[in-house]
């Protein structure tokens, strides 16, 4: 599986990216989708994750209400909607596939930069 994340970019304190991750080589539809990022310095960190029926969603506290995580089996794509960002979001944003209860594949990231 080849993941591409795509649509980061600079973008002030309140305002809005949504990042897509398109994926290729095989399906992902069975496959639990996530999202997640990491700022300098740091470890990358979970952000959010969908089920392969996109009915079950997990995000992390710090952006629930403000980040929705979603997917289009049908095109193998999946998306993570970012309103209202901080100044904390900055980060390389990267897509995973979960497989059997690990996180096997990963896309290459995309930067998100929020300014103040």
């Amino acid at each position: 599986v080849q993941l591409q994340a795509s649509g980061g970019g600079l973008v002030q304190a309140g305002g809005s990216l949504r990042l897509s991750c398109a994926a290729s080589g095989r399906t992902v539809s069975t496959y639990i989708m996530g999202w997640f990022r990491q700022a300098p310095g740091k470890e990358r960190e979970f952000v959010a994750h969908i089920t392969w029926t996109g009915r079950f969603t997990l995000y992390t506290d710090s952006v629930k209400g403000r980040f929705t995580v979603s997917r289009d089996n049908a095109k193998n794509m999946v998306y993570l909607q970012m309103n209202n960002l901080k100044t904390e979001d900055t980060g390389v944003y990267y897509c995973g596939a979960n497989v059997g209860g690990r996180w096997d594949y990963w896309g290459q990231g995309t930067q998100v930069t929020v300014s103040s």
